[in-house]
């Protein structure tokens, strides 16, 4: 049975490769000659296809497109045009499964078929592409030296467990002490990473960098304009300003920020939203942009978790549930958990053991370790929209975090075999 072909190629090349598809003796067949991206697509989800010929210059093809024809089970082949490398650049960061220059006769039909079909053949959805003959690699980014880090997510279920406070001082903790950090924003229902650092909200930040992202055009340099240097070591990449704004972080832009943000700092620490729920779930239409997406698409990036909750009865509860969720989604196997505010008024006379032993018998946490709670402190430190390192550095709950920060840069050569489990406060 023929393997059915979407071709959506602008200009001349396009009967070259239908010709050349129809006669690869059987194997593939030409299902659909598109004329624009939005058929595309639906030829694509109505399964009459499993190879998408895609010219570099279709209108309004971008990753998210990409991405859409890739959860449909259609293998992607970018048709470059050698004249114009800039476009050629931007395909290939869409993570297309193939990269071939656009044919001029039969011969060069044939072998961007028989790619195609090795392309096919091998899985790969979505591969690193092959970069055609004659085009541009990216350049090094003059004055952004590159590293490899590490993505560490701060998650906690709702209630306001202290997640942004978690996730600010201890990107401050790890900026200090492990080198450079960026602290990123991606909480869709109530970010407030800027308010809380005394930035500015209205600027850009991880929004733009999702659209730079979503047309090819992200790169360090883009990277590191977009996150002001926040202090020494420390850059910060704020959120959407209102919870309207969601749609601007969708997940198909905002895996392809993770391995450049990886690239930027030694830590890229990301203060997620509370929700794990799966849009598609709750929706007919599958395209529909989800909400989780951010949230999702940074736990499933982080090489560890930072799970915060609250140290009272209902956030207990909700920090058990939190886990098994986690755990039967299979995000966070690495994980840190942050228990918030250990108090005796809401825990009891030994907060501490009753904690723990809560965390033992319901979660199977046995090495935890607790750390009173410091309004005085938290409050000094938001009032001057600073972090605890800088107003109250002597502070118990710094001492807490630092201590987080000291767990995540120890088992930062063997995050992925690390399963530590810790607990510090939060506001």
């Amino acid at each position: 049975m023929s393997v059915g072909v979407l071709c959506a190629v602008q200009g001349s090349a396009e009967s070259i490769i239908v010709q050349a598809v129809e006669g690869s003796g059987g194997r593939l067949s030409v299902t659909r000659r598109c004329a624009d991206l939005t058929e595309l697509l639906a030829a694509a989800e109505a399964g009459l296809g499993r190879i998408a010929v895609v010219s570099v210059g279709l209108d309004l093809l971008d990753r998210e497109s990409v991405d859409v024809l890739h959860r449909a089970g259609v293998t992607v082949v970018g048709v470059a045009d050698p004249g114009r490398p800039w476009l050629t650049e931007r395909l290939q960061a869409f993570g297309v499964d193939l990269l071939a220059e656009s044919p001029r006769d039969e011969e060069g039909a044939g072998e961007l078929v028989q790619g195609a079909l090795a392309a096919l053949d091998a899985g790969t959805a979505p591969a690193r592409p092959v970069p055609a003959a004659g085009t541009r690699q990216p350049e090094a980014t003059p004055g952004v030296p590159a590293v490899d880090g590490s993505v560490v997510a701060v998650w906690g279920p709702t209630g306001a467990p202290g997640r942004t406070t978690v996730a600010v001082n201890v990107a401050a903790e790890l900026a200090a002490t492990g080198g450079s950090a960026l602290l990123v924003d991606a909480d869709t229902y109530g970010g407030c990473v800027a308010q809380v650092v005394g930035l500015l909200d209205e600027a850009p930040g991880l929004a733009a960098a999702a659209r730079a992202a979503g047309q090819g055009a992200l790169d360090l340099h883009t990277l590191a304009r977009l996150a002001p240097v926040l202090s020494p070591g420390l850059r910060v990449l704020s959120g959407v300003s209102r919870a309207d704004r969601w749609p601007e972080l969708p997940a198909s832009s905002l895996d392809a920020v993770w391995p450049l943000a990886r690239s930027l700092a030694r830590w890229t620490v990301v203060d997620c939203g509370f929700c794990l729920e799966s849009d598609e779930a709750i929706t007919f239409d599958t395209r529909a942009p989800q909400r989780n997406g951010a949230t999702l698409s940074a736990l499933e990036a982080a090489d560890v978790v930072v799970v915060v909750g609250g140290a009272d009865p209902v956030g207990i509860q909700r920090l058990v549930r939190g886990l098994g969720e986690l755990t039967d989604l299979g995000l966070g196997l690495n994980r840190v958990v942050v228990v918030n505010r250990v108090r005796s008024s809401a825990a009891g006379a030994r907060p501490g053991e009753a904690v723990a032993r809560a965390l033992a018998r319901y979660a199977g946490v046995t090495d935890a370790h607790l750390v009173p709670d410091d309004r005085a402190a938290l409050d000094a430190a938001l009032l001057e929209a600073r972090t605890l390192r800088e107003a109250v550095p002597g502070s118990p709950a710094r001492r807490a975090l630092a201590g987080v920060a000291a767990r995540l840069g120890a088992a930062a050569p063997g995050l992925v075999a690390s399963t530590a489990t810790l607990q510090a406060v939060g506001r």
